[in-house]
C-alpha cells in the first residue's frame, strides 16, 4: 500500500510554473515533469509529456519490463510533433521522472535532470543519474565540484523529452520496504537545497503533506530561482 502526495510551486522569481505532476494511484503511476520552451510551450511540453505516459501505460502490459520506457519514448513522439505544428511552440520540451508501481517493485525512469531519492532508515539517496552538461561533460573534463556550481553550462540538459532523438532514457528498479519513501522532484528543489536538508526535511515519521510543504518552503526560502515540484510517496503493510 502506498501514501502519496504531491506539491507545485512556482518558485519566487518565475511568473509562470512550467513543471506538471502526476498522480494516478489506479495505474501505480506517478510523475513528474519541468517543462521549457517560451510563453506557454514549456508547460505544454510538460503537461503533455505526463499525460501521454499515462495514457500509454492505461492501455499497456504494466508488468513489461520496457513499458515505461516505451511510454516515455511516445511521449517524446507526441511533444516533437506538437513542437513541430506550430511556431508558438517550436523548440519546447520537457524533463521528466516517472516512478510505476509494480506487484513486486516499483520501476524508476528518466530524462534528463528531474530526480528520484529513496529515504530509508534515515538516510538519503539519489536512485536517478542527471542528464546534464555537468555530469556528462563537466566532470569527465575534470573540472571541480566548486568550478560546476558557478559554470554557465551548470543547467544545461543534455537530453530533454520533445528535443532529442534518439532518446535515452535512464530505468531502476527498486524493492522498497515498509517505511520506505520515495521523492519525485523537480531541479527546482535539488538545485537549491542540498541532500542534508532534503534529508533532515523528511526525517521524523510525519505526514507527507507536512514534508512536502517543508521541502517547497526550504527551496523558496533559499531563493525559489526555479519552479518547484515534488512528488512523495510512503511505502506502508
Amino acid at each position: 500500500m502506498l501514501e502519496t502526495y504531491g506539491l507545485s510551486d512556482p518558485g519566487r522569481v518565475r511568473a509562470n510554473n512550467e513543471d506538471y505532476f502526476l498522480i494516478a494511484p489506479n495505474l501505480g503511476l506517478y510523475i513528474v515533469a519541468d517543462g521549457m520552451g517560451g510563453e506557454q510551450a514549456g508547460e505544454c511540453a510538460s503537461r503533455l509529456a505526463a499525460e501521454t505516459v499515462a495514457d500509454y501505460i492505461a492501455a499497456a502490459d504494466r508488468s513489461a519490463d520496457n513499458a515505461l520506457t516505451a511510454a516515455i519514448e511516445e511521449a517524446n513522439r507526441c511533444v516533437s510533433a506538437a513542437s513541430a505544428s506550430a511556431a508558438e511552440l517550436q523548440g519546447m520540451g520537457t524533463t521528466l521522472v516517472a516512478a510505476l508501481a509494480r506487484a513486486e517493485d516499483v520501476q524508476i525512469a528518466s530524462v534528463g535532470d528531474s530526480r528520484a531519492y529513496i529515504f530509508e532508515d534515515g538516510a538519503l539517496r539519489s536512485i536517478t543519474e542527471d542528464q546534464t552538461w555537468v555530469h556528462d561533460v563537466g566532470r569527465r573534463l575534470g573540472l571541480g565540484e566548486a568550478a560546476l556550481k558557478v559554470h554557465p553550462f551548470r543547467h544545461v540538459v543534455t537530453m530533454a523529452i520533445g528535443v532529442s532523438a534518439p532518446l535515452q532514457v535512464r530505468t531502476y528498479v527498486l524493492r522498497p520496504k515498509t517505511g520506505t519513501m520515495l521523492l519525485l522532484c523537480s531541479d527546482g528543489l535539488h538545485g537549491v537545497i542540498d541532500d542534508n536538508q532534503i534529508a533532515a526535511l523528511l526525517s521524523g515519521n510525519n505526514e507527507l503533506e507536512h514534508c512536502a510543504h517543508g521541502l517547497i518552503e526550504a527551496a523558496r526560502e533559499a531563493g525559489g530561482p526555479d519552479n518547484i515540484t515534488v512528488i512523495l510517496l510512503r511505502f506502508v503493510e
